[in-house]
């Protein structure tokens, strides 16, 4: 399988002058999702954790409701690019069939090939309750991604997603040059490892569009937390399936945009963002 990090000749030039040397910079590869047969989109993304990018795709996408509902899945490295086959249980294979659709999407896109607005803004899952966080918990989750970002470490490139619960800490992470892709790489980790999401929050390096807070809903996460802003649509599904969604975390706190009861101690009231300080 080929090198998710590729060493790159360079010419610098800094403080008034050329030197030369070698970057590590994240390797970017067409991966074809096929379902019994049939390509169903094409995205660009960092090819590891390939399995799980596949069955994360599936179960955000709606293909299948569980990871067991897919039988076989083959990995296969093509001149240009990797499929990543898959052959469904006889019932999805029949309503893939229905709705296939063929996606050219750039890196890392979440939207590319919907063909209507109903499908790009589809209400997101609710999800439960769950348990609540403290404000130092969340600090501990947020501060315990960077460390286990590998590929990131060597190419400062890449995005991650990674699902913190307090008995464990981090219990996977995955990364991805498409922010769309890490998510879904770690959506298919948890799934195939059958991991309780109810107990735990999902982080991210990214921004959160609406797309990320429907993949969190699908994972079915209470909580998720994002070192960059919300945008507004993304605020109000977070807001309407009953995730507590905090952003703009840093190393003196973060902001919860929605449902705060999860957070304890945090202020209730009218404001549009609850800003809890570390």
């Amino acid at each position: 399988m080929r090198d998710p990090v590729h060493k790159a000749n360079r010419k610098v030039w800094r403080n008034g002058a050329f030197s030369e040397g070698a970057r590590l910079i994240p390797e970017e590869t067409a991966l074809a999702l096929t379902y019994n047969g049939g390509t169903y989109a094409v995205m660009m993304g960092t090819p590891e954790d390939l399995a799980d990018f596949a069955t994360g795709f599936s179960l955000s996408e709606g293909i299948v409701q569980s990871a067991d509902e897919i039988e076989t899945l083959d990995i296969v490295e093509l001149d240009d690019g990797i499929e990543l086959r898959m052959w469904l249980t006889p019932e999805k294979a029949t309503l893939i069939a229905q709705r296939r659709r063929n996606i050219a999407g750039p890196t890392g896109c979440g939207l590319c090939g919907i063909d209507s607005i109903t499908e790009a803004i589809r209400p997101a899952a609710i999800v439960p309750a769950g348990r609540s966080f403290s404000p130092r918990e969340i600090m501990t989750a947020v501060a315990a991604v960077a460390p286990l970002q590998e590929i990131n470490h060597q190419t400062r490139a890449v995005h991650a997603a990674a699902f913190w619960t307090p008995g464990r800490g981090i219990v996977a992470l995955r990364e991805d040059v498409g922010r769309h892709n890490a998510l879904d790489k770690l959506a298919g980790a948890l799934a195939r490892d059958k991991v309780v999401t109810n107990e735990g929050m999902v982080v991210l390096t990214s921004r959160v569009s609406v797309e990320m807070v429907q993949k969190t809903a699908a994972i079915g996460a209470p909580l998720m937390v994002a070192v960059s802003a919300p945008t507004a649509l993304a605020l109000r599904t977070a807001d309407a399936a009953g995730i507590t969604l905090a952003a703009i975390a840093r190393t003196d706190g973060f902001e919860i945009f929605t449902h705060p009861e999860r957070v304890t101690g945090a202020v209730t009231g009218k404001e549009s963002a609850y800003v809890v300080v570390a």
